[in-house]
């Protein structure tokens, strides 16, 4: 289990949790600058900007790779990887959403919704509504940051300020959401910040709320040794005091390594939908985007992308 988390922990974007949202936010802006971007998220850069200092800022300079690479070319590796999973995922979920709006859904709700910027960057038909569940200072975060900008939401847009371990249903509910009407969940980085029972809680929860035809799409949590884990966090470790990066966050140590956590296809499977899946790295390498060596290739030590659609 993590050593950094409590059953009642809270944050705001500078710590914990919210700590990687920015650190995503950042992948998100590089991915953006780059000449063969995979996705486009103008509004990035933006809400990075008011984070304060962070390893995000190594993230967002073009010269660290290759400095890194100077000290340690399988690190640089791995920074260059981490990066183009991040865009990989989000260009997945995008089209998640895109063939879920096509299907006729009008009705979107991200868990956990961080610095996510699909309601401000996507194109969304008319009538969709966008509900984005997440702590409070997150959302106030986010919101301040673009509204400072003169950002305005593409649909309309309701913040469920709540946490997941409380009651976000009735929370949901409170704002508008029609549990009647089919729903496009997404459940993007969170699944590891949760503890097996409060996994399956969440997607009991879901199921609850889900009309049939909603669909659901989740990024599972990928399983690393721990013996590869601890070495990998010393050169991290190595890297950080070489470049003066100061206490950086080691984001395992936030996630729960929770052996009895369900997998996701199968618990749904089970429980009234139906679901396909595909791994990250072979997405990663159908887009061309798979840049560590054989060694890396272990199936458990990477995330997959569930998608599954509520049966009548």
């Amino acid at each position: 289990m993590s050593s950094l988390r409590t059953h009642d922990d809270s944050w705001d974007i500078a710590t914990s949790v919210g700590s990687t949202a920015v650190m995503v936010a950042a992948a998100r802006a590089a991915e953006t600058d780059r000449i063969d971007p995979l996705i486009q998220d103008p509004y990035a850069k933006v809400l990075v900007a008011g984070a304060g200092s962070g390893v995000w800022e190594f993230m967002l300079d073009d010269s660290f790779q290759a400095k890194v690479a100077e000290v340690d070319p399988e690190v640089a590796a791995i920074f260059e990887h981490m990066g183009s999973y991040q865009a990989v995922r989000t260009h997945f979920f995008d089209s998640y959403f895109a063939d879920a709006v096509a299907a006729g859904i009008r009705q979107v709700v991200i868990l956990a919704s961080g610095l996510d910027s699909r309601a401000y960057r996507l194109q969304w038909p008319a009538g969709t509504v966008v509900y984005e569940i997440d702590q409070p200072k997150v959302l106030e975060y986010k919101a301040a940051r673009l509204a400072e900008n003169g950002t305005l939401p593409s649909v309309r847009r309701h913040e469920v300020a709540v946490d997941l371990r409380f009651d976000w249903p009735k929370a949901l509910q409170d704002e508008g959401f029609d549990a009647e009407a089919p729903t496009a969940w997404l459940a993007e980085g969170l699944l590891m910040y949760l503890p097996a029972d409060a996994q399956d809680r969440l997607f009991e929860q879901i199921t609850a709320l889900s009309a049939a035809g909603s669909r659901v799409a989740v990024e599972t949590v990928g399983v690393q040794a721990d013996e590869r884990r601890a070495q990998m966090r010393e050169r991290f470790e190595r890297i950080a005091d070489t470049f003066d990066m100061g206490d950086t966050l080691d984001v395992a140590d936030l996630m729960y390594n929770d052996p009895d956590r369900a997998d996701v296809a199968q618990w749904l499977d089970a429980h009234g939908w139906r679901s396909s899946m595909v791994t990250s790295h072979d997405e990663m390498r159908r887009l061309g985007r798979w840049v560590l060596p054989q060694e890396f290739s272990d199936d458990d030590a990477f995330s997959s992308f569930v998608t599954s659609e509520r049966l009548p």
